[in-house]
């Protein structure tokens, strides 16, 4: 097969010189307005072409990649004396597989715990292309399975306006527990 990026033979959809010119993540951090941070891994426009292929039939596999480039490497490089879940915003199951999950499951480590299955939406409205006004005026109505774990990390692969992440916080806390932080692919925002 060839390099989605370059074009040259490879064994797998980015070649791993790609991966290193073009993929080696860069962490930002911005908070949402309830003070929780989010760690980003790319600039939005860099990846941009990449995410479109979530609904696509290699959407799977470069989910993978950029998955193991940065949630991968980060829960390698993540260590504390606490023991952490992470759940996925929405991972519900489309086109074959969960974007989401990809993410959620990167993280599996001796000190994280990827959940599934635990955080879904009930409104299954898109926010893609969407302003802060119609999200705010059409909350993601979270449906929140009940938790053990003090320490959660919530995952998302694109954070625009932060709202979803700020809605799956509050379900969280009405849950009596706390988010320690987010983790996204990549935040729109960055320039």
């Amino acid at each position: 097969m060839k390099c989605i990026l370059c074009e040259n033979y490879s064994l797998t959809h980015i070649c791993s010189l790609c991966q290193i010119n073009f993929l080696t993540p860069t962490v930002s951090k911005r908070k949402l307005s309830n003070g929780i941070d989010v760690l980003s891994f790319y600039k939005y426009e860099d990846i941009k072409e990449l995410l479109f292929t979530k609904h696509t039939d290699i959407g799977f596999y470069i989910y993978t990649i950029l998955a193991d480039l940065s949630f991968k490497k980060f829960a390698e490089e993540f260590h504390t004396k606490e023991k952490y879940i992470s759940l996925a915003i929405d991972d519900r199951c489309t086109n074959g597989y969960s974007h989401t999950a990809i993410l959620n499951h990167a993280l599996k480590s001796y000190n994280i715990k990827p959940l599934y299955n635990k955080l879904r939406a009930k409104n299954s409205v898109s926010y893609a292309g969407k302003t802060k006004i119609f999200r705010e005026s059409n909350p993601r109505d979270f449906q929140l399975k009940k938790l053990k774990n003090e320490h959660i990390i919530l995952i998302d692969d694109i954070m625009t306006t932060g709202s979803t992440l700020t809605q799956a916080c509050t379900k969280i806390k009405e849950q009596g527990k706390t988010v320690s932080f987010c983790l996204t692919l990549t935040d729109v925002s960055l320039k």
